[in-house]
């Protein structure tokens, strides 16, 4: 009999899909934010996973230094205070995404681990920063400089990336090579207004994949919470997920629909998974010294 089978672990995590409507006061999306991850908890959920930015609006929508007044510390600032409270009072391990205030004019977007005593366990800088049309993150963030971050929870071993470093095979294999056995990615993606249905149904679906080829590439646990609303000129599609480590979506919520998604993971897939996949084994750490260029002209 395998070691696999007579060690049985989980680990169930808990999927907070919500709106963010603009100018909504951050207390009324703190209390909702309560509001489901005791649902979740009441569910069974031992992880509760925010989306990106969770306590207000996608505000990187436009260039506006004003904004950068909803930065906060860490960990002094009220939002990651409000957190840590409600991982102890929850009895839960929270993963929450925050805007951090580093020092004057240096922020970044940062993933905070909260024991089930409200400690701080681990704290993940978003490496990837977007720039693009209704994405304007380079403005507002800072490169992270922390590195690829994993979190030992009672439970499992997680791994903290960020939205677009959801695009990066490299940021998922560097994590998981870490000993990441769930990576958890808070999201913000959506549609703007002027996309074709084609263009749009291409984008989510393209989404969706990515997270199955990271399962799968890892032989890990993926996690993705978006949010769900129109805020200004996006439209975010939700389609939070967890797949396993063959790649199978295991628990998805609606495009369009505040849901919490309360998902038991079984950890023994992962090593089944690497044994019938030995992508770890077979890696040729030798021959990828291409990947520290830019480009291989």
């Amino acid at each position: 009999m395998s070691s696999t089978s007579t060690n049985k672990r989980t680990l169930t995590v808990g999927l907070l899909q919500h709106a963010c409507p603009i100018d909504t006061p951050k207390e009324e999306v703190l209390a909702l934010v309560a509001a489901l991850a005791a649902a979740a908890k009441s569910q069974g959920a031992e992880l509760i996973v925010t989306q990106e930015l969770f306590v207000g609006s996608y505000f990187c929508q436009a260039e506006d230094a004003a904004r950068m007044d909803l930065a906060e510390a860490i960990p002094d600032g009220p939002t990651c205070q409000f957190m840590s409270k409600l991982a102890a009072d929850l009895d839960v391990e929270i993963t929450a995404s925050l805007y951090e205030r580093r020092q004057a004019g240096l922020y970044h977007n940062t993933s905070v681990y909260f024991s089930r005593m409200g400690e701080i366990l681990g704290r993940y800088r978003k490496m990837h920063i977007p720039d693009d049309p209704r994405f304007s993150e380079k403005y507002y963030f800072t490169p992270g400089d922390l590195g690829w971050q994993v979190v030992k929870g009672t439970k499992a071993v997680c791994g903290m990336l960020v939205c677009w470093d959801q695009w990066y095979p490299e940021a998922a294999r560097l994590t998981a090579l870490r000993g990441a056995e769930v990576i958890c990615y808070p999201t913000a993606i959506g549609w703007y207004h002027g996309e074709t249905p084609r263009d749009a149904t291409a984008q989510r679906e393209a989404w969706i994949t990515m997270h199955k080829a990271h399962a799968i590439a890892n032989g890990c646990f993926v996690v993705a919470v978006n949010r769900v609303g129109i805020e200004a000129d996006l439209r975010f599609w939700g389609s939070s997920l967890v797949c396993d480590p063959s790649g199978q979506i295991i628990a998805q919520a609606s495009a369009d629909k505040e849901e919490v998604i309360v998902c038991t993971l079984d950890l023994n897939m992962i090593e089944e998974s690497r044994r019938g996949w030995p992508f770890l084994r077979d890696r040729r750490i030798d021959a990828y010294q291409g990947l520290l260029q830019r480009w291989n002209d």
